[in-house]
């Protein structure tokens, strides 16, 4: 980890949508509170069981929050990407942290102390909602995750990964994969292998074309049919 001076915190929190609703003096006062730092890319943020510094917020990068296992193993639970932030869930009841978080690419954070969180929290109650709103839709969308892993068969988790971000109305769609294979198929609680396997399957029939990170989804609607 890296400590970083160079940049106006105030500044760059009001570029953020989450921030859009304090003023200059909310900002400045929540600036107090927070530094930023950089990691190297498989540097560790934190390990499942920590006690948080703060709220993370990333302004560049990625990072990967994972429940690890004991045989090496892990389960992504979230990438966070430009603009996310984590930590809430547990900074805010001073729990100790729920997964173990990870750079998946040079990042550059910031960590938002608690007590500069609850202050602006306090004093806004746009900002106060605007948080809550977010921490609401990542757990519905970690119930959504876990549906899909209990609920569907490996390769119609593949192909509901890959037509999630499609156009409803679109005939076919290309994909550029923002992660590599093996990350991927942590989120979708399949092995790399199988991960790979649906691909060639999927290909094989005609349903995509593969490229590297590139895919070509021919027919989504065949392709969402595919998936039930």
């Amino acid at each position: 980890m890296m400590l970083e001076t160079r940049h106006s915190i105030p500044e760059i929190l009001s570029r953020q949508k989450l921030f859009r609703s304090l003023d200059a003096l909310e900002l400045g006062r929540l600036a107090k509170g927070t530094y930023e730092y950089r990691v190297s890319k498989n540097e560790a943020l934190f390990q499942k069981g920590d006690i948080p510094r703060g709220m993370h917020l990333v302004i560049a990068g990625q990072i990967k929050l994972f429940l690890p296992a004991a045989n090496g193993a892990e389960m992504i639970v979230h990438l966070a990407g430009a603009g996310d932030t984590f930590g809430e869930e547990a900074v805010l009841p001073q729990k100790p942290c729920p997964v173990a978080a990870e750079a998946n690419r040079d990042t550059l954070l910031m960590v938002i102390d608690k007590q500069a969180l609850i202050l602006a929290m306090q004093h806004n109650c746009d900002f106060s909602n605007a948080l809550m709103a977010r921490m609401c839709e990542r757990m519905c969308s970690l119930i959504e995750n876990m549906e899909t892993c209990v609920q569907l068969n490996s390769a119609q988790r593949v192909v509901q990964y890959l037509t999630q971000h499609a156009p409803i109305e679109a005939d076919s769609f290309e994909l550029e994969l923002d992660s590599n294979k093996q990350t991927i198929a942590s989120q979708l609680n399949l092995a790399p292998e199988t991960f790979s396997r649906v691909l060639n399957r999927l290909s094989k029939d005609g349903y995509i074309h593969v490229k590297g990170r590139n895919i070509r989804l021919k027919n989504l609607n065949s392709l969402r049919n595919y998936a039930g």
